[in-house]
Order: structure tokens, then C-alpha cells, then sequence
């Protein structure tokens, strides 16, 4: 599990194998995580949050540019993990990277062009808009 920037095992020291659904061959072997090591990750992203919030847009727009270039230096092993970890072609694996990185790039300009709407004068003289910032973290578990 990789935590607060470092590669970590978890706190009960079980591990999983990971398995090829298409041969059942196993490809890794890594920390199965548990309620512990959530509560590990979500303090380091709360450690982390301040200085992501106080970023600049400019500057969340050069990570996610970086990252996006990253992804795609390393597509073809990306491709073939994914192909491996979940039995898919890997010609459907290599087709899913583009979209990956170009979704970051997208939403790496977009966070340089925050909107503010107008949302009505509910008094006279007084005009609410919508605010975007960041609030705070949350723990997920996702494909």
C-alpha cells in the first residue's frame, strides 16, 4: 500500500495474492488492507490536504500534467498489468490509457477556469454565488 509517500505493509500483516481471472495464474502478492491502514491513509491525507487546498490552480494544474505525462511514458506496462489483473484483451487495455491521461489533462486546465455562478440576489444588494473549495478527505474503495 503506498502511504503518506511511501510503500507500507499492512497493520495486521496479512497479504492476498492477486490472480489472473483469465489463466488463475498468480501476478503479485500484496498487504491486504484493513480497517487500520484506512484509518492510516486517511490521516496522512488529511496531513497532506493543507498544503493541496492552499495550492494554486496553476500549481494542481502542473501535477496533474505531470501525472498525466507519466501515465502515458509508462502506458504499455500499465496496459499489460491491467490486462493481467482483470483478464481483458490487452488491446482494450491499451485503448483505456489515452482516455486516462487526457481525462487529467482536461481536468487539469479545467482548475485554472473555475466559474463563479451567480446564483440570484435573495436581498436587495446581496448576490450569493457558488463557491468551489476544497473540503476536506474521504476514504474510498474503488475499482
Amino acid at each position: 500500500m503506498f502511504v503518506g509517500g511511501e510503500w507500507v505493509d499492512s497493520q495486521g500483516g496479512e497479504r492476498e495474492q492477486i490472480l489472473n481471472p483469465a489463466t488463475g495464474e498468480a501476478i503479485a502478492e500484496v498487504p491486504r488492507g484493513t480497517r487500520e491502514d484506512v484509518g492510516r491513509a486517511v490521516a496522512a491525507a488529511k496531513g497532506a490536504f493543507t498544503s493541496w487546498s492552499d495550492s494554486t490552480p496553476a500549481e494542481r494544474m502542473g501535477m496533474l500534467l505531470r501525472l498525466a505525462d507519466r501515465i502515458d511514458a509508462h502506458a504499455e506496462e500499465f496496459a499489460q498489468i491491467e490486462s493481467r489483473n482483470v483478464g481483458k484483451p490487452i488491446t482494450v487495455s491499451r485503448a483505456d490509457l489515452p482516455f486516462i491521461s487526457d481525462n487529467l489533462r482536461y481536468f487539469a486546465v479545467a482548475s485554472r477556469v473555475l466559474e463563479g455562478k451567480s446564483t440570484g440576489e435573495y436581498l436587495r444588494g446581496l448576490t450569493s454565488w457558488i463557491r468551489r473549495e476544497p473540503i476536506s478527505v474521504v476514504a474510498q474503495i474503488a475499482p
